[in-house]
């Protein structure tokens, strides 16, 4: 299976990475198109999550590229593929742990405008550091072929780099180090805030006798901000795990099974969070319902009948032929 510190990859594995490379691009396709159909619901957080599918989009389409080639050297090719990845890569941690930033300021703090004012920072870090440690990982020749000991299929640090280690962590792994704790520690304050807001309601409201409806979207709320840390984190993990293997030098590393596992929890983000903030959405839910409902029956309406005649002239064709028989029956009727 792996030869020296190179780990084989095999085709069942580099079909199933491009399936979910191929989910994570519809999904972070359909969260931007989403956002720029629907003008009324350009909340801010829903703009950072733009900037958030943009980069997931960049890294499946770049994972994607890489595990279709099949690099074995450094390649122009490959080393422009570990830089897009490594820097989409990166910024995706960053816009994640942003959006967690300000959903807390929002939220814990009360605070809009500050909110509001932190975007330009999260522009800045989020573009400008993975950016910045891009440009520099390959103009000191870091990026390139790396025998998918940490990745699967695509190039990311070089194997031969003597600090390819450092070079990781710079990369991505400290960064996703750092979100695995910053994550749950935001979203777990954001939760005791909005469960002791509602506890300190429930003493100046009546007991209903039925659950009003917006506690089935507080509660649908309540689940998404328990979800999104786990989800990230389950994606997630399979990575970090084969990097601290190659730490220990352990040839579990190059088990089938969590290469499979990496390989698709590092592609699958974009396809995460298209389910999560789309179709467990209800606004963006009925909207895309309402929309796929109005398309399907005009391809209905504009279907050709049995002659060819679309469905609406046959119906206008037949209506008028009713009209002319009742008229004939009229005339005989008189004579």
């Amino acid at each position: 299976m792996a030869s020296g510190n190179q780990t084989e990859v095999y085709l069942s594995e580099r079909v199933v990475v491009l399936c979910t490379c191929a989910l994570s691009v519809l999904g972070s396709s359909l969260i931007i198109l989403t956002h720029i159909i629907w003008t009324d619901l350009r909340t801010t957080p829903r703009r950072l999550l733009v900037f958030l599918s943009v980069t997931d989009w960049l890294s499946a389409v770049s994972y994607a590229f890489g595990v279709w080639s099949v690099f074995r050297s450094d390649s122009t090719e490959c080393v422009a593929q570990g830089a897009i990845s490594t820097f989409s890569n990166t910024s995706s941690f960053f816009w994640t742990v942003s959006i967690a930033v300000y959903l807390y300021v929002f939220i814990v703090r009360s605070s809009q405008r500050v909110a509001d004012s932190l975007v330009v920072l999260f522009h800045l870090v989020s573009w400008g550091v993975p950016l910045v440690i891009t440009v520099t990982a390959v103009c000191l020749n870091k990026i390139g072929y790396d025998a998918s000991e940490v990745s699967v299929g695509w190039c990311w640090v070089r194997i031969e780099a003597p600090d390819r280690v450092l070079w990781m962590l710079l990369t991505g792994k400290i960064w996703e180090l750092l979100a695995y704790l910053t994550l749950p520690v935001l979203y777990i304050l954001i939760k005791r805030h909005i469960h002791r807001a509602h506890a300190a309601l429930s003493e100046y409201r009546p007991i209903l006798a039925t659950r009003p409806p917006s506690q089935s979207f507080s509660s649908m709320a309540d689940v998404k901000l328990t979800l999104i840390p786990i989800i990230f984190i389950v994606l997630r993990i399979w990575s970090t795990v084969r990097f601290m293997l190659l730490l220990a030098n352990s040839p579990v590393r190059q088990n089938p099974v969590l290469v499979t596992l990496h390989g698709i929890g590092n592609t699958s983000q974009g396809a995460a969070n298209c389910v999560m903030f789309v179709f467990f959405t209800q606004p963006i839910r009925s909207r895309l319902c309402t929309t796929l409902c109005c398309c399907c029956s005009n391809c209905r309406a504009e279907a050709p009948h049995l002659d060819g005649t679309p469905q609406r002239h046959q119906a206008r064709r037949d209506s008028r032929g009713e009209e002319e028989k009742d008229g004939a029956s009229g005339v005989q009727r008189e004579r």
